[in-house]
């Protein structure tokens, strides 16, 4: 039987990437957090406001969340007066269509700055180079992979 090699955590693809999501997952929370949002939240408020989904299943598609989890988002954020919900003008009227309130609008339009500047600290120290190869490589090791999950 052939010797295993050492395991080497810090030079694991798993490590280092979850390291790195973290790292900025937390920067991104303390920006969010003034305004008491998750990142998930902060995602279906801009899905809302900034891509003009209207559907929660298009929102579970888009944030990358199974229809459950984005319910109860969606409950959650109705409640504190975010988003509200409206029959759609065409339809069966069993859909609903989703809006961004006013507070939930201005949440909005006041976050979407500091979070551009956390994406920006990361994203500024790649070449415009790596950076596509990054998010190529990216997608590479995403194909084939369940995309919705339950959080994330």
């Amino acid at each position: 039987m052939e010797p295993r090699s050492p395991y080497r955590l810090h030079h694991r693809l798993g490590y280092r990437v979850s390291r790195l999501s973290r790292v900025i997952q937390v920067r991104i929370e303390a920006v969010l957090a003034p305004y008491g949002l998750t990142r998930l939240m902060w995602c279906v408020l801009t899905g809302v406001g900034e891509e003009g989904l209207r559907m929660p299943s298009d929102l579970a598609d888009y944030v990358g969340v199974t229809r459950p989890t984005i319910s109860r988002l969606l409950r959650t954020l109705e409640a504190r007066g975010l988003v509200e919900r409206h029959a759609p003008v065409t339809g069966d009227g069993r859909a609903v269509e989703i809006c961004l309130s006013r507070e939930g609008a201005r949440i909005v339009a006041e976050a979407r700055a500091p979070i551009d500047a956390v994406v920006e600290h990361f994203t500024g120290k790649l070449s415009q180079e790596q950076y596509a190869a990054l998010m190529q490589a990216i997608d590479l090791l995403m194909q084939g992979e369940s995309t919705a999950l339950a959080d994330f």
